[in-house]
């Protein structure tokens, strides 16, 4: 497995993969910049600059995350999640056919290893709340506003 930590707007990105893909992108609130980043990585710290920049919506680089068939499942519902949009916990219940498991939806979400690229950010409260979210409140706000920014009006 390599390592590579990148700078974003939200700290320090922490990537990690082979060959077999990535296994985990985690935010961190400091740390030291790769000044090489290895080849297996190479794509997708371009593609999360991108997407920081705001010039990309989707990734294409091979995902490897390890958890259970019921993570995976809950994860591989919050690929389906469109750029920009958000659902609810119980929304995401249904779509993996349990709506009794909204908890273990929740906890699955949580345990996402994938920042930013398996979207949990997008999954809020059925109010609409921003909930539970391990990378920190502030920055789904962020994520999600970078994703779906509002246009000022001129007053002019």
């Amino acid at each position: 497995m390599e390592t590579a930590y990148i700078k974003t707007p939200l700290g320090i990105a922490k990537i990690i993969g082979d060959e077999k893909g990535i296994s985990e992108i985690s935010a961190l609130d400091e740390g030291i910049v790769s000044d090489i980043i290895p080849s297996v990585l190479q794509k997708s710290a371009a593609q999360l600059l991108d997407y920081f920049q705001g010039t990309r919506t989707d990734f294409s680089f091979k995902l490897n995350p390890k958890g259970t068939d019921f993570q995976q499942k809950v994860w591989q519902e919050l690929l389906n999640i469109p750029y920009g949009k958000t659902i609810s916990y119980m929304d995401l219940s249904k779509k993996i056919g349990d709506v009794k498991a909204i908890r273990a939806v929740a906890s699955a979400n949580g345990k996402n290893p994938l920042w930013i690229v398996v979207p949990c950010h997008r999954v809020i409260g059925a109010d609409g709340s921003l909930v539970g979210y391990a990378g920190g409140l502030w920055r789904k706000k962020w994520l999600l506003e970078h994703e779906n920014p509002t246009n000022q009006q001129s007053l002019f």
